[in-house]
């Protein structure tokens, strides 16, 4: 899987997705500190302990460098843990500086434009900290990147990020 790369000062307005999203129910705010155990126990169930240990360097960063999405809806009627409210993240600066990911949503709530929420999110924190660009690494879903937020395959990058040593074959640095 190929890294895409973003240019941040051409990044669509994120208001409507996240106003369309606050009207459904739907918050996407960063993570705070103390949730961390929460954030890390719920991705390692959904995603592994790679993803996991990303969320947990995200949430130990300052700022944090990890966006939640939660249902507030929930929070009154059937949520028992923080966790029960959990829909998606995605982390940005765990890889390397400038790399967004990783990022996961919970399958059942796919295609509601709640990724789009957490993406733009995510990329308008990095173009306030004064990044020009963002790298996105290991590209799943390369389609939904491009026409997002306009990222393009960069060419060459298959192995990535992962080409470290106890994540992949290559050992320089």
């Amino acid at each position: 899987m190929p890294d895409m790369l973003v240019k941040l000062y051409t990044l669509p307005d994120p208001a409507p997705v996240l106003a369309a999203l606050n009207a459904d129910g739907i918050q996407v705010r960063r993570a705070n500190a103390w949730e961390k155990g929460f954030l890390a126990d719920w991705v390692r169930q959904r995603f592994g302990d790679v993803w996991a240990a990303g969320c947990e360097v995200a949430v130990q960063q300052r700022p944090v460098t990890c966006f939640i999405a939660v249902e507030t809806d929930r929070v009154t009627r059937e949520a028992k843990r923080p966790s029960d409210l959990m829909l998606g993240f995605a982390c940005y600066d765990v890889a390397a500086r400038g790399i967004f990911g990783p990022t996961g949503l919970q399958e059942d709530y796919r295609r509601r434009g709640i990724g789009t929420g957490l993406l733009l999110s995510t990329l308008y924190a990095m173009y306030a900290e004064g990044y020009a660009y963002a790298i996105i690494g290991q590209v799943g879903p390369a389609d939904f990147y491009a026409r997002t937020v306009g990222a393009t395959v960069i060419e060459g990058s298959e192995t990535g990020t992962a080409r470290r040593p106890l994540c992949g074959t290559d050992t320089k640095p």
